[in-house]
C-alpha cells in the first residue's frame, strides 16, 4: 500500500471525530485514528538506524511497548474516574518536548501530551462503543467550526501527494494534525467548572513561572539546555536568548505571552486587592522571561491580547485608540529615525535584516505561490521548494516563511489558503461570541487572538497543540451558555 493512502485514511478519521454523525461513530473514528497514526510512523521508519537497536532485540521492543500500553492504560482508567483529570494533564504536558528523529530530520515531539491524548480517547471512545454511556453531556453536534478543521486536515493530508517533502508532510499530519484533532475532540467535550478552569489555570501558572525561572538560570550562566542553533547563534551575537526547556525561544516566548493573558484577565476581573498584588506579582516574573527571550513576534503578540482584553473589559474603541497610537508612533519612529533603528525603507536587504530574515522569506513565499497558484507546491514542501528557486543553503531556508498565510497560500496554493482564511474567521467567531460574558471567555479570546498574531509573524499555527486546546475550552464554555445548557 503506498505511503499517501494511509495518511489520507488517517486524516479523514481525524476528521470523522469531528464531524461523523453520531457519538458512536466519533468514537470508533477516534479510536482507529489512535490505531493508524503510530502504525504509519512505524512503517515510514521501519528501516532507518533509531530502530536498529530494537529489531536487533525484539524482547527489548515488546517490554517497551508493554510499558507503553501499561502507562496509557492506567491514566484511561484514571480519567473514566474523574473526568476533570484528562484536562489537567493535558495542560500539565502542553510545554514539554522529546526530540525524536524521523523523516531523515529532527523533530521536537509533544510525546508526554500524545501519551494523555491515547489515554483520553480510550477513556472517552471505549464506554461509547460498549455501550455503557451515550456520550455524557459534552455530546454536541458538530458546528462550522468542526467541518472547517476537518477540511482543513484532510486537505492537509491530500496535497501531500504532489510535495517535494512528502515526508515532512507526513510527520505533520502524525505528529500534530492528528493528535492535536484528537485534543480538540476531547477538549470540548468536558465540562468546564469554574473549579476545573482554575485548576487549569493554576497549572499553567507554575509552569510558566518554573519555565521562566529555567530561563533565568539560562540567562544568568549563559548557558542553554536545548537547541544546538540557538546555542550557536549566542555565539555569533553580541546579545544572549534563552528558550527554557523549549527548542525555540519564540514558542517559549509564544507560551509566556498565552499564559500572561490568562493572568492579566484574572487581573482586570480581580476582586480584592490581594488577587490583584498575586496577579501583578506573577505578571512581574512571566514579563522578565518573556524579555530575555527578545522574542519580538511574542511581544507583539502580547500587546495584541492585551488591547483585545481591554477592549473587552472597557469599551473596544479605548482599545483600539491604543493599538493605533502605538501604530503610528511605530511608523514615525521607522520614518524618522531609520538608521538609529538600522532600517532602510528603500533598502530590501535592510528590512529583511530589521525583520530577523523575514523579509526574504515571504517575498520567496510569495513567488512559490505564484508558480502553482492554485494547488501549490504540496504539503510541507516549502523549505525544500525555497531552496531550489532561491538558490540559497539548507542553512538560510526554514520549514515555513514566518509568516503562517504565505506559507499555507505557497504548499497548499488558493485551495489552502480559502480553507485556511475560513477557519480564521469561524474560529474567531467562536472565540469572540460571548466574550464579554466574564474574565475566562475573555481571557482565551485574547490569548487565541494573540496566538494568531504571533503566526503571523512566525509560523505554526495548527501544529501548536495551544491553538487546539484553546478553541477546544472556548466551544465547550460557549456550548454551555447556550439556553438550556445547564449550569
Amino acid at each position: 500500500m503506498d505511503a499517501p493512502v494511509p495518511l489520507i485514511a488517517v486524516a479523514l478519521l481525524a476528521a470523522a471525530a469531528l464531524v461523523a454523525p453520531g457519538e458512536r461513530l466519533r468514537a470508533w473514528a477516534m479510536l482507529l485514528a489512535l490505531a493508524l497514526a503510530p502504525a504509519i510512523l512505524i512503517a515510514d521508519i521501519a528501516d532507518t538506524e533509531q530502530l536498529a537497536s530494537l529489531r536487533d532485540h525484539p524482547a527489548l521492543a515488546a517490554a517497551l511497548a508493554g510499558a507503553g500500553i501499561a502507562v496509557i492504560a492506567a491514566l484511561a482508567l484514571a480519567f473514566g474516574r474523574r473526568a476533570g483529570a484528562l484536562p489537567v494533564a493535558a495542560v500539565a504536558t502542553l510545554p514539554f518536548r522529546v526530540p525524536v528523529v524521523a523523516g531523515g530530520t529532527t523533530a521536537n515531539l509533544l510525546v508526554p501530551l500524545y501519551v494523555v491524548v491515547g489515554a483520553g480517547v480510550l477513556a472517552h471512545a471505549l464506554p461509547i462503543i460498549t455501550g455503557r454511556t451515550k456520550g455524557g453531556s459534552g455530546a454536541r453536534r458538530p458546528g462550522a467550526l468542526e467541518w472547517a478543521l476537518a477540511l482543513a486536515v484532510v486537505l492537509y493530508a491530500v496535497q501531500a501527494i504532489s510535495s517535494d517533502d512528502f515526508e515532512r508532510a507526513l510527520g505533520n499530519v502524525v505528529f500534530f494534525l492528528v493528535p492535536f484533532t484528537l485534543l480538540y475532540a476531547l477538549i470540548s467535550r468536558v465540562d468546564w467548572t469554574p473549579g476545573l478552569v482554575r485548576a487549569c489555570v493554576v497549572v499553567l501558572v507554575v509552569l510558566a513561572v518554573a519555565l521562566a525561572a529555567v530561563g533565568f538560570v539560562e540567562y544568568a550562566t549563559r548557558h542553554l539546555f536545548l537547541n544546538p542553533k540557538v546555542i550557536a547563534s549566542n555565539q555569533l551575537e553580541d546579545y544572549f536568548r534563552v528558550n527554557s526547556l523549549f527548542f525555540d525561544p519564540n514558542i517559549f516566548g509564544r507560551f509566556l505571552a498565552v499564559v500572561m493573558l490568562l493572568v492579566a484577565a484574572w487581573l482586570l476581573w480581580a476582586r480584592s486587592r490581594t488577587q490583584a498584588l498575586g496577579a501583578i506579582a506573577i505578571l512581574a516574573v512571566l514579563w522578565g522571561g518573556l524579555v530575555i527571550t527578545l522574542s519580538q513576534s511574542s511581544f507583539a503578540s502580547l500587546l495584541v491580547g492585551l488591547a483585545v482584553l481591554g477592549g473587552l473589559r472597557w469599551r473596544a474603541r479605548w482599545a483600539l485608540a491604543g493599538v493605533l497610537a502605538a501604530v503610528v508612533v511605530a511608523v514615525t519612529l521607522v520614518a524618522v529615525a531609520p538608521t538609529t533603528l538600522r532600517v532602510d525603507l528603500g533598502d530590501a536587504r535592510s528590512a529583511d535584516s530589521a525583520t530577523s530574515g523575514r523579509y526574504d522569506l515571504i517575498a520567496g513565499g510569495v513567488r512559490l505561490f505564484t508558480e502553482q497558484p492554485l494547488t501549490g507546491q504540496g504539503s510541507g514542501s516549502f523549505a525544500r521548494e525555497y531552496r531550489r528557486a532561491e538558490d540559497v543553503s539548507a542553512q538560510r531556508a526554514t520549514s515555513a516563511s514566518h509568516t503562517t498565510p504565505v506559507t499555507v497560500a505557497a504548499e497548499q496554493g488558493a485551495l489552502g489558503l480559502a480553507a485556511y482564511l475560513a477557519l480564521v474567521v469561524l474560529a474567531l467567531v467562536r472565540v469572540l461570541g460571548g466574550a464579554r460574558v466574564g474574565p475566562a471567555r475573555a481571557a482565551l479570546a485574547a490569548a487565541f487572538i494573540a496566538l494568531l498574531a504571533h503566526t503571523m509573524m512566525y509560523a505554526a499555527f495548527l501544529e501548536d497543540p495551544l491553538s487546539w486546546a484553546l478553541l477546544g475550552v472556548a466551544t465547550a464554555l460557549a456550548a454551555a451558555a447556550r439556553p438550556g445548557a445547564g449550569p
